[in-house]
């Protein structure tokens, strides 16, 4: 073990720590001297999202020590970027998100900031709509997404509503990375005396959530479809997570009343005790969901994580067998409706935009130029879909964003992903769809023949433990070092280099800039169209390819044939990568 690690171990040994931790250190010294150095060989990085890590003891996990020196240095940056401070927490399902959410806005309130604290879980995307509705500086959620179980996180967000971009999200680790010991962190302080008089903790809850599902209900486009079509029979799984507070509601405000709540899945439970993942993005996690779509004859199945910020949903195909839309296909279909809605009902501007991320499928693309609509790439995370709407304000309307990994974000009232108005969008379009006589999963076929059938896929490579990271940046260096010449036979002809923001034609050499913040992301475009992107995960020790092909669909009856080519083709890539 080094010399650091150990001097780390001993500080918290005889430091200000409670006598929990401690003997947990020191049972961990006798049975696991391993796991215990992988819990104090680093600090918990306060990224540009905020912290995310195994929940346990140590400066490498997610504590109320690590939780209270990052919110110290949060709250130290936005004193020094404001004369007066409110800010907004809330907290999802997960086991500790209550005490850290707790944590949080004792410290905030200790620096005399003003917090609004919910009374209990809710979805990320209300926390958003609560900054914004509150006029709040920042504001925090406590919560790890769709990770497993032993994660819990923090993430950090501005006065937009957004998760924070430059030069805020470098400036607040900065002040985090100042924070040296939990002696640094005000823990609490006298909430009915501090100097101003301001600041304290007001618990929100009701009126906050009659204001957002009133804006959620604002968004529908086809409210006549939802009254024609109030049956439409909707499954919904909130996977023991936050969605239940609130996508519920959303549903029964655009009118529909026959929807079925997973019983075995209602419950908030941090332990997700039906799944090993909860992430609506997996089949195992929805297999309970499928199973109650099938005996009830569902028509729609739809599913949240336990922040209620990603959705996944399952429809029927052409053999009446449910299946999983992936991330891309969801959101193809909810850029479309909402684009193809707009203009029947006489709402289109001649200035609406819509936004997805650079790994997102191009058949977006191809749906905003047929409808003469603007459509900008962004990189990964929907701080940046956030941030450009906050650019384009009063210049470009903003109708629709989101990305292949099932976050969707409509309208501009909440800048992070909304998996609750998205359910509810998402039963609208199938209720207008049913007007028409058909399915989602036949509209889906029919852009395919439209635009051209794009596929997509993706596979995550995780690297675990110290060396892990190491690991995946030397993959990256050595990609960025010898690009392919070929992948699958076809030669690479473009390479995207998003650190260096350059775009090189490797068949000429001619280099054009990237206008778009560096991030560590490469992306091959090979001759036949395919285009493969390599890009480490921000939040957990994985690197992952996305792999994007296609090809024209002559009608519907070609797409199981040229489904299947498709499909053939990602393995092909995959294995001439040699990433299996």
């Amino acid at each position: 073990m080094e010399a650091k690690t150990e001097n780390k171990i001993n500080e918290w040994l005889s430091g200000n720590y409670d006598e929990a931790t401690k003997n947990e250190i020191r049972r961990l010294q006798k049975e696991n001297p391993v796991e215990l150095e992988d819990a104090f060989y680093k600090d918990l990085e306060f990224g540009t999202g905020g912290l995310r890590g195994i929940m346990g003891t140590g400066t490498n996990r997610m504590n109320i020590y690590t939780v209270g020196m990052a919110t110290q240095g949060y709250a130290n940056y936005l004193k020094k970027c404001f004369e007066t401070v409110k800010v907004a927490i809330a907290h999802d399902s997960r086991n500790n998100s209550r005490k850290f959410a707790e944590i949080a806005a004792n410290i905030f309130a200790a620096n005399d900031i003003k917090v609004f604290l919910f009374e209990s879980l809710r979805p990320t995307p209300e926390l958003s709509f609560a900054i914004r509705t509150l006029g709040c500086r920042g504001g925090v959620v406590c919560t790890a997404s769709h990770n497993p179980k032993e994660y819990n996180g923090y993430k950090a967000y501005w006065d937009d509503g957004a998760q924070m971009v430059s030069p805020h999200d470098k400036n607040v680790i900065k002040e985090v990375e100042k924070i040296q010991s939990v002696d640094d962190v005000k823990w609490k302080g006298n909430e009915n005396n501090l100097p101003t008089g301001q600041a304290g903790i007001t618990i929100i809850g009701k009126d906050m959530d009659d204001k957002y599902i009133e804006m959620v209900k604002g968004l529908s486009i086809n409210p006549d479809a939802c009254k024609t079509q109030h049956d439409l029979k909707i499954v919904y799984t909130p996977i023991h997570g936050s969605g239940i507070m609130l996508v519920p509601q959303a549903l029964q405000a655009f009118g529909f009343d026959n929807f079925h709540i997973v019983e075995e899945q209602e419950k908030p439970d941090g332990n997700f005790p039906t799944v090993n993942y909860p992430n609506p993005e997996e089949k195992e996690t929805m297999s309970i969901g499928l199973k109650k779509a099938e005996e009830l004859n569902a028509d729609i199945l739809a599913g949240t994580d336990p922040d209620a910020d990603r959705v996944g949903i399952a429809v029927r195909n052409n053999k009446n067998e449910w299946i999983l839309l992936n991330g891309n296909q969801t959101a193809l279909l909810v850029f479309n409706y909402i684009i193809e809605a707009r203009k029947n009902k006489g709402l289109a501007k001649s200035n609406d935009m819509v936004i997805k991320t650079i790994v997102t499928t191009d058949m977006i693309d191809i749906i905003a130029a047929k409808n003469n609509i603007t459509c900008y790439n962004v990189l990964t995370g929907f701080k940046w879909i956030a941030a450009l709407i906050k650019e384009k304000e009063g210049k470009e309307d903003y109708i629709v964003g989101g990305e292949e990994s099932f976050g969707l974000m409509i309208g501009d009232k909440v800048r992070d992903k909304d998996a609750v108005s998205a359910v509810a969008i998402i039963c609208e379009m199938a209720a207008v769809e049913k007007n028409n006589g058909q399915t989602l999963y036949n509209k889906l076929i029919d852009l395919y023949v439209k635009c051209g059938l794009y596929k997509e896929d993706l596979i995550s490579l995780t690297k675990k433990g110290m060396n892990g990271s190491k690991e995946i940046a030397q993959m990256m260096q050595h990609y960025r070092d010898n690009p392919p010449k070929e992948i699958a036979g076809s030669p690479v002809v473009e390479l995207y280099d998003y650190e260096k923001q350059e775009k090189k034609n490797l068949q000429t050499g001619s280099v054009e800039k990237i206008d778009l913040p560096k991030s560590n992301v490469l992306q091959f475009i090979t001759e036949d169209g395919s285009k493969i992107s390599a890009r480490p995960s921000g939040t957990e020790p994985k690197i992952k390819f996305y792999f994007s092909v296609n090809m024209p669909l002559k009608n519907k009856d070609e797409f199981e044939r040229t489904n299947k080519k498709l499909e053939e083709k990602i393995q092909k890539i995959i294995s001439s990568m040699n990433l299996k």
